[in-house]
């Protein structure tokens, strides 16, 4: 897919705020630094659109990035970061499950996870809790250059069979240095957008 025309809308932490014209939300669920804003700018080839950081848990709204008014990339704040106080974890916590539950938008989920670690509790937490969403997803082993190219695809289906024995997910490998992996990934949104 060639993006034209991508921009930022708006950050959201209520219902009301969320934008009114209907198109498909692809959400992107994953813990704090994980890499969902350099995956938003790796799948529209810009720079900075979504903006990094080297600091974890800054995501504190849904960030809606419309993609040439056909569809948004929906960034959720990334799980698992402490610095945040109990309250303010649970605050976020709230209006994610609002948002995941309530909005008819949604059309796939990205979970994007770490390639080079085993899922830790927090990602076992957020897969059962997409499951029960019942709404389509995918898992994304994201940072695929962080090892050889001889070892993704093994690294990732091990990394599938921990989470997803059964193998019913769709699991992609994905790297923003690396952008061998984007093609595939962009084949499969399309089917949601």
């Amino acid at each position: 897919m060639i993006v034209k025309n991508p921009k930022f809308e708006i950050s959201a932490v209520r219902p009301n705020q969320y934008p009114k014209n209907n198109l498909p939300e692809i959400v992107l669920v994953g813990k704090s630094n994980v890499g969902k804003s350099s995956f938003v700018n790796t799948m529209i080839n810009r720079k900075k659109l979504a903006r990094t950081s080297s600091e974890p848990g800054k995501t504190r709204q849904l960030n809606f990035y419309n993609i040439d008014d056909t569809f948004y990339f929906v960034d959720l704040p990334g799980y698992g970061y402490s610095k945040m106080s109990k309250k303010e974890q649970a605050q976020v916590g709230k209006f994610i499950e609002d948002y995941l539950f309530n909005r008819k938008q949604i059309t796939l989920i990205i979970f994007l996870v770490d390639i080079r670690h085993k899922p830790s509790e927090n990602d076992r937490l957020m897969y059962n809790y997409i499951i029960s969403s019942k709404i389509p997803f995918i898992i994304l082993a994201n940072k695929a250059d962080k090892i050889a190219v001889t070892k993704v695809e093994d690294t990732k289906k091990a990394l599938q069979k921990e989470l997803n024995p059964i193998g019913d997910i769709p699991t992609f490998a994905f790297s923003s240095e690396r952008k061998i992996y984007k093609d595939d990934v962009w084949k499969f949104i399309e089917q949601y957008i």
